[in-house]
């Protein structure tokens, strides 16, 4: 005890959060214990199902012959749309994506039947058997043809402020081009899966690899004409979701749903890649007509985009999707005068859908681009034209949409990177090595980060928890939030364990479940840990305070004064062990158990006029890449990679870092590698891993520098923490923009070189020729 009579054991000396903590499932991991969905044991009777997929891109069903399917070995039973008891729809928002089509189809892999059968590969197999006439009608494949077609899935959206059209007219110089991102697959390592098992009065359990169980159970209840409380459904883990099971879940699970509710058994939906890749979407691609207006030192006047995106054939969550897109066309730029367009194209492909970042990548790619074309333009590092245009502290400091920022760390973040990295010196050293070297060339670029924290659709923003601690001192917790690998429910574990001052071993997490916390929201957004840990705080607050009034009770003191610390409670000079304590408190009748909530405050979005505070909070951060080209193959190769992302006051430091290392390779892998390929008539060609290349382990640079920015969130987060799923996948931006500059380099940094993502090998050759062919016209021209 201190003169004060505070323990001397204080809970700012004594901490479970903000320390680096395994992965609450990482010996489950490695050991390969760790039950997936398909692990689970199967119930006696289960069947397997597969799904008949289309074969054209837009056309009337005229018919479709099933016979073969059910005469297929180990077949039980082929169901189409009508044979759907409720709603034939698993759309997320619009009503406008059925589960099985019905007379039309809309894309090359879209459903129409499922068949049961007694084996996994038996149901693939006579799945393939069905005879199906189709009369062909005109396809829409991209977006440009979407757009010249005027053919959206919703309407298109527009956010301008002050007199873009002015602010043009007294620029003294403007840019103006068109760029194309590409999408980019999921490729989850565990693919979609869901597991329906009938229970009695019409109950049904699915089991689901899903981010968003509880629009699940919605979309399961309407397929089978029931009311929510029919239908449970359970996710443990997900072996990797991205934004792929946050909607694309719902036509497994409902599909599957259906399945047993027809036949009465138990049905297993699990897609081969194959079929995974051919059925869900993906990342949207987006392509871009911009303008912009800049002085003649590289700040931005006046910028005009208009992106139209593949939305594929509904809605699904393109709508909110390309409202991030536009929110995020800023990224770290103050920008004063903008006219930002943004339409979803509807195209007879797969319908695309939620992936880490979800359109902000996209957005704010755009004036990235922008704005390493204004540095070449006027002969400047593109670092300088980027700072030169960062939002300010206290004036130019409003986004486009209205928020004022007011915790822009964005100058100290880069100017820490910038001297850690070396960036200066390496910048001198390149153009020394560009020089004497004609073949090898290298390129270099920073790029800053800064991603609003929030669903935009501000209801989202809400969570729940359940904490029970049994009379032996354990605590057991459920929230809403699903664990996909990135590790929130470690860090939830760890909330719990710190308000309640135990050891992290004493708290055990289980599965989501509709039937523990309702009305869940989707983990996505990056707000998993912020939602659900200030909801399990909330409910372990209670417990806590309770524990506290009764020991205040039985050895004086104020509630308010007793502390708990290391499996601790003191109270009045006592020291009490936690589980003491806690199986006295049971004797004494005190509620041990609690539920908890949470609602994200000040959040507001006017979705017509596009302007309001749609984010709690941004999230900074900055990448330095370094490559090497061969101009005469297009290979590349990343040397080097220097990180600093601000994760406010870490929860978990080494989980933390972990994230931001996989966002970065992730994203590298989307601007470079990972290309979606579509044949004329409309199918995905690159539908598996043999002609769809994800990054290796071979990609990852030699010298990975990743720390964390120590900053402490303005905001009341939990702990003041920030979020890291989304957020760091624009991070490798700077790779993108380093093959760039290297290309650029070809031609003496006086062209702009006409690279689109991903930048595969071929396209990377492609841009060298048409530099150096520039360059040889301009040298013959001036030559003249």
């Amino acid at each position: 005890m201190n003169d004060a009579g505070t323990p001397a054991l204080e809970t700012a000396e004594w901490t479970q959060v903000g320390r680096s903590r395994p992965h609450e499932s990482a010996r489950l991991h490695v050991l390969g214990q760790a039950d997936y969905t398909d692990d689970i044991d199967e119930v006696r009777g289960t069947l397997h199902a597969a799904l008949g997929l289309s074969a054209k891109a837009h056309a009337r069903v005229l018919g479709i012959d099933l016979a073969p399917v059910r005469a297929s070995r180990g077949v039980v039973a082929v169901y189409t749309a009508r044979d759907i008891p409720g709603t034939n729809d698993c759309g997320p928002i619009i009503h406008d994506d059925p589960i099985f089509a019905d007379g039309l189809v809309q894309y090359v892999g879209q459903p129409i039947f499922i068949v049961l059968a007694d084996t996994h590969d038996n149901a693939r197999r006579a799945a393939r058997q069905a005879l199906v006439s189709y009369e062909e009608l005109p396809a829409i494949l991209t977006p440009q043809a979407a757009r010249a077609a005027q053919s959206y899935v919703l309407p298109p959206m527009r956010l301008a402020r002050g007199d873009a059209q002015a602010a043009f007219e007294a620029a003294p110089h403007r840019v103006a081009g068109e760029l194309y991102v590409g999408g980019q697959e999921q490729f989850y390592l565990e693919g979609q899966i869901a597991y329906a098992i009938p229970q009695e009065n019409d109950g049904m359990l699915v089991l689901c690899s899903t981010q968003h169980p509880s629009e699940m159970q919605h979309v399961v209840a309407h397929a089978l004409g029931l009311h929510s409380h029919h239908v449970t459904v359970e996710c443990r883990r997900m072996g990797g979701g991205f934004g792929g099971k946050e909607s694309q879940s719902a036509l497994w699970a409902a599909a599957a749903g259906v399945a047993a509710k027809r036949s009465g058994r138990p049905v297993k939906l699990r897609a081969d890649r194959d079929d995974d890749m051919l059925v869900t979407g993906k990342r949207h691609c987006f392509h871009y007509e911009y303008e912009v207006g800049y002085d003649d030192e590289g700040r931005v006047l006046a910028a005009r985009v208009d992106m139209v995106s593949r939305a594929g054939y509904s809605a699904d969550l393109s709508g909110p999707v390309a409202t991030r897109a536009v929110c995020h066309f800023d990224n770290t730029y103050y920008l004063s005068d903008v006219d930002i367009r943004a339409a979803c194209g509807k195209t007879n492909t797969q319908s695309n859908t939620a992936f880490r970042g979800f359109g902000g990548p996209q957005g704010a790619i755009a004036m990235e681009y922008v704005l390493d074309e204004i540095a070449r333009k006027l002969g400047k590092d593109a670092l300088d034209v980027r700072k030169l245009n960062f939002y300010g502290k206290t004036d130019r400091n409003v986004t486009p949409y209205g928020q004022v920022i007011v915790d822009n760390v964005i100058h100290e973040l880069v100017d820490q990177l910038e001297a850690s990295s070396e960036y200066r010196a390496r910048r001198a050293a390149i153009q020394d090595f560009n020089r004497t070297s004609p073949v090898l060339k290298k390129g270099l670029a920073l790029t800053p980060v800064k991603f609003g924290i929030a669903f935009n659709v501000t209801h989202l923003n809400q969570a729940g928890a359940l904490v029970h601690v049994y009379v032996d001192g354990s605590i057991l917790v459920n929230h809403g939030g699903t664990e996909m690998g990135q590790g929130v429910n470690t860090k939830v574990m760890q909330v719990v364990a710190h308000e309640l001052g135990v050891d992290l071993a004493r708290v055990r997490i289980t599965a989501t479940r509709t039937d523990k916390v309702s009305n869940t929201s989707a983990t996505a957004a990056s707000t998993g840990a912020d939602l659900n840990g200030m909801a399990a705080q909330d409910a372990a607050r209670q417990i806590r305070e309770r524990l506290a009034g009764y020991a205040a009770r039985q050895h004086g003191g104020e509630p308010g004064d007793v502390r708990f610390a290391a499996d601790t409670v003191f109270v009045n000079g006592h020291e009490i062990p936690f589980g003491e304590l806690v199986a006295k408190a049971y004797l004494a009748r005190v509620q041990l158990w609690s539920d908890g909530f949470y609602a994200t405050p000040n959040l507001h979005w006017d979705a017509k006029t596009m302007t309001g505070h749609p984010f709690s909070y941004y999230a900074y951060g900055a990448a330095v890449a370094e490559v090497v080209v061969d101009t005469l193959t297009g290979e590349w190769k990343l040397a080097r990679a220097d990180v600093l992302y601000d994760a406010g006051n870490s929860l978990n430091p080494a989980l933390d870092i972990g994230q931001v290392e996989g966002a970065f390779i992730q994203g590298m892998g989307w601007l470079t590698t990972e290309e979606l390929w579509w044949n004329a008539g409309g199918k995905l060609m690159t539908h598996a891993p043999s002609t769809y290349k994800i990054p290796g382990v071979s990609d990852c640079p030699e010298d990975f520098r990743v720390r964390l920015f120590d900053n402490r969130n303005v905001e009341a987060s939990i702990h003041r923490s920030k979020a890291v799923g989304e957020p760091p996948l624009l991070l490798p931006f700077s790779v993108f923009f380093a093959i760039r500059d290297a290309v650029s380099s070809v031609g003496g940094h006086k062209i702009d070189p006409p690279l689109n993502a991903p930048a595969t090998c071929e396209a990377i050759l492609a841009a060298v020729s048409a530099v150096q062919s520039a360059a040889s016209t301009a040298a013959s021209g001036h030559t003249a």
